[in-house]
């Protein structure tokens, strides 16, 4: 092999454990939502007033860091050379960050802090969409059986998942990963506009104040 194969490896197989581990963040930062009512069981061990209170916030900035990881590792493979050299479930993976960002923006704008809030439910809801909609895509598509089982065991299911729905499938999958980029591409750049108005409206209010 020669050194340009060489770094081209290095950087599909980075690039590929980068998306699965942002996987298991969203599944994390999700479980973590959710789990409000471990968080009000601990905090009957801590006894000083300060440390509930670090408490309350490290629980709630765990979540919020965990989404912005997987928002940023979802843009990052969203493009037509990265989608080309990986294997992406699509539209699983794209459809996904499109919801772990609806749900960081309700989050850090829109009041999904709240416990109870609407916000809050929508921004657990677009999570809980958001990794069943990735765990479907990693195990039926990304982690479909081999070639070397499939040869033992032909099936025109997994064949027609592993030659359509992978974004580096030849030539299905580059095709409906343009598609995917298309529309999905466009969605994201939304939620970020959106985020960043939110953020601008919500400055101009504490400066008044």
């Amino acid at each position: 092999m020669t050194q340009h194969e060489i770094a081209k490896a290095l950087e599909v197989w980075a690039l590929q454990n980068l998306l699965d581990f942002s996987i298991l963040l969203g599944i994390l930062a999700g479980g973590l939502a959710i789990a409000q009512g471990y968080y009000r069981a601990m905090e009957k061990h801590l006894t000083l007033r300060v440390s509930i209170e670090v408490w309350r916030v490290f629980t709630v900035l765990m979540v919020d860091v965990l989404l912005v990881a997987v928002v940023v590792v979802g843009y990052l493979v969203l493009n037509p050379d990265i989608m080309a050299d990986i294997k992406i479930a699509i539209p699983f993976n794209p459809a996904a960050t499109i919801l772990f960002a609806v749900a960081l923006v309700l989050r850090l704008f829109h009041g999904g802090h709240e416990v109870g809030s609407k916000n809050y439910f929508r921004s657990l809801c677009a999570m809980f969409a958001a990794n069943v909609v990735n765990i479907v895509g990693f195990t039926f598509v990304a982690e479909a059986p081999s070639g070397e089982y499939l040869a033992l065991h032909p099936s025109d299911f997994w064949d027609f998942i592993k030659t359509h729905l992978r974004s580096n499938a030849d030539p299905h999958g580059l095709e409906l990963s343009q598609i995917t980029f298309y529309v999905c591409f466009p969605i994201l750049m939304a939620a970020f506009v959106w985020g960043f108005v939110a953020a601008l409206r919500q400055l101009r209010a504490t400066k008044g104040e």
